[in-house]
């Protein structure tokens, strides 16, 4: 799986671009394209054929223009990855946050996650140096406005963002690695697993695996696993602000 890094580009301008501060030409042709038009091209490559589809040339093609034609907009793919970026994490509406630092947390792990589901590139992008555009401050600022009642020190409130963000991108990673093998071995979850039964029964009746033995036989069937682990990460924190409280 092919794996690109946020920042890598040329950072001045593409802050330049997320910020709309870069200089404008006061001569030459007018521009026919839009900086928006060429964003939302390059997030609908991405969505529909993964990251690696989407070259300068592969763009300018979806927008019916010649490759060089893209460069007087933006300087190169790296820059352009910055700008789609910021452009799928929109800010979350406050309804959508809820009411209290808990909600807030939960409403914004279950949006991530579905932001992957609908942006499998997403996982395939290293954000640990993430340009901050004007989406990504504005959805900071809207979550840590509903986690400030929880009374951390801001660095601790930070970490608890954090926290959550790395838990969804585990459970997002886990989910496209899941649609990935249905897809290269055009064997659906339910058929791999029904393949096995045989040989695990005859384990089982082995003896050798007593506890194994023993579960139920929901164990492995049907189960929120993302929400049961999101809940008890929060009752963590809320037991922290609790202590922290008294």
């Amino acid at each position: 799986m092919t794996t690109e890094a946020s920042g890598s580009g040329d950072l001045s301008r593409t802050l330049d671009l997320l910020w709309n501060s870069a200089p404008r030409p006061s001569r030459g042709p007018k521009p026919g394209l839009t900086l928006d038009q060429i964003v939302e091209a390059a997030i609908a490559v991405a969505d529909a054929e993964g990251l690696e589809a989407v070259t300068m040339r592969r763009v300018a093609t979806e927008l019916g223009r010649g490759a060089m034609s893209l460069y007087r907009y933006v300087p190169g793919k790296a820059e352009l990855l910055d700008l789609m970026l910021d452009r799928v994490q929109r800010p979350y509406d406050p309804e959508f946050l809820g009411e209290g630092w808990r909600a807030a947390l939960e409403a914004l792990a279950h949006g991530t996650l579905a932001l992957y589901r609908d942006h499998p590139w997403l996982i395939q992008v290293n954000q640990t140096r993430p340009v901050l555009g004007p989406s990504a401050i504005e959805s900071l600022e809207r979550v840590v406005t509903r986690l400030t009642p929880m009374g951390l020190p801001d660095p601790e409130l930070i970490s608890a963002i954090i926290m959550i963000d790395n838990y969804v991108i585990g459970a997002a990673r886990g989910q496209m690695y899941q649609r990935d093998a249905e897809r290269k071995t055009s064997m659906t979850d339910d058929e791999f697993w029904t393949a096995q039964v045989p040989y695990i029964e005859r384990a089982m009746a082995t003896g050798n695996y007593p506890t194994m033995a023993g579960l139920s036989e929901d164990a492995f069937g049907a189960f929120d696993h993302f929400t049961f682990g999101l809940r008890r990460i929060l009752d963590g924190l809320q037991a922290y602000v609790d202590e922290r409280a008294r």
